[in-house]
């Protein structure tokens, strides 16, 4: 039951447009303002940091809780559970190491929907946003260390460029040698156990967070874009 469950629950918690549905309660419709865009970064740049820090809170559980959910429900045998929650053992699915690949595949497509159920949510026309908190949050729950490498490029290329866009590509770029780098670092890739689906995800993260960006990368080439700490009229 796990294997389909997880990831129908986090598309599902996924798609909760949790940016539209703030603004909507202040009687604002998010997407006639800013980029348009229902996702956090919009919000804090038309309603303020109020509300914009409390949509990209709440953007990241969606992403995390589906995903520590699942790592925790469905175990592989001998490997230690990256957040574990202190869940019930009978409550978890533990399959031997012969099969870990299923595991790694029904976290990874649990992961993979609450990005999709974030960047098109059947709430919202099938619109959402970039998925770059909610991918955050998914990231701390299958592997948390990699989290702090890509806040720290993250923070370093916003501080340099003052584009909130550029730092969040930036961030996604380097995710999947981030994860190759962890699989190799872990001896995973020399025994040939490394997550595979794992990696897959990654490079599907960083190819939609580039995808989801390219109205900010026409407004980088034409000069445009929003810089931190200045609104565009």
């Amino acid at each position: 039951m796990q294997l389909w469950l997880c990831p129908l629950a986090a598309f599902l918690l996924g798609s909760i447009p949790f940016g539209l549905l703030m603004a909507r309660a202040k009687g604002i419709d998010i997407r006639a303002h800013g980029s348009g865009n229902i996702g956090a970064t919009n919000v804090f740049r038309v309603m303020g940091r109020k509300y914009g820090i409390p949509c990209l809170l709440l953007d990241v559980l969606k992403g995390f809780i589906p995903v520590a959910l699942a790592v925790n429900f469905i175990q592989i045998a001998g490997r230690p559970v990256q957040v574990p929650l202190g869940l019930p053992e009978a409550w978890a699915m533990v399959v031997p190491e012969t099969k870990a690949l299923t595991a790694q595949t029904a976290h990874i497509a649990t992961a993979l929907c609450a990005v999709l159920g974030h960047n098109y949510s059947p709430w919202a026309g099938f619109k959402g946003g970039k998925g770059i908190a909610t991918s955050a949050g998914v990231l701390i729950g299958l592997m948390p260390f990699a989290v702090i490498i890509l806040l720290a490029v993250w923070l370093l290329l916003a501080f340099t460029t003052r584009y909130v866009s550029v730092a969040s590509m930036g961030a996604a770029l380097v995710l999947p040698f981030v994860t190759l780098w962890g699989s190799w670092h872990h001896g995973r890739i020399q025994d040939g156990t490394w997550n595979k689906p794992l990696f897959i995800l990654t490079i599907f993260i960083a190819a939609s967070a580039i995808w989801k960006h390219r109205a900010n990368i026409r407004r980088l080439i034409d000069g445009t874009e929003n810089r931190i700490g200045r609104n565009r009229a």
